[in-house]
């Protein structure tokens, strides 16, 4: 059974930083699909970034918000995903999800929230000004 979990939400200042990680059980396949969600109250569930792993190919995007602030990363042997989140702005204030898709349907990344499997409870990110 396919757990992911994530870590290292907190409060701080907007300018600062912080790293959200993920960390991946039950999963035993040798390619990756994986994103970074968030959802602000009363707001949808938006990607913001996500990638895609194999031997030999690593692939991320981003939304175009948080583009040259944050990097998605995926550590094979620790079996963990990353969010590094530079230049945070309150806007960026929300629940942090982490979401991996199933084996079996890993062929590229995705955005779409309904193309994803499993799902960590989430994280809270606040940033004041």
């Amino acid at each position: 059974q396919v757990q992911v979990m994530e870590s290292g939400g907190g409060s701080v200042q907007a300018g600062g930083s912080l790293r959200l990680s993920c960390a991946i059980s039950g999963y035993t396949y040798n390619a990756y699909c994986m994103g970074w969600f968030r959802q602000a109250p009363g707001k949808e569930r938006e990607g913001v970034a996500a990638i895609y792993t194999r031997v030999g190919t690593y692939v991320a995007d981003y939304v175009d918000s948080v583009k040259g602030r944050f990097t998605i990363s995926h550590d094979n042997a620790k079996n963990t995903l990353y969010l590094q989140m530079n230049s945070l702005k309150p806007e960026d204030t929300a629940m942090y999800y982490c979401a991996a898709k199933a084996a079996y349907t890993c062929s590229w990344y995705t955005f779409r929230a309904a193309d994803y499997n499993y799902w960590g409870q989430g994280t809270q990110v606040t940033i004041s000004s």
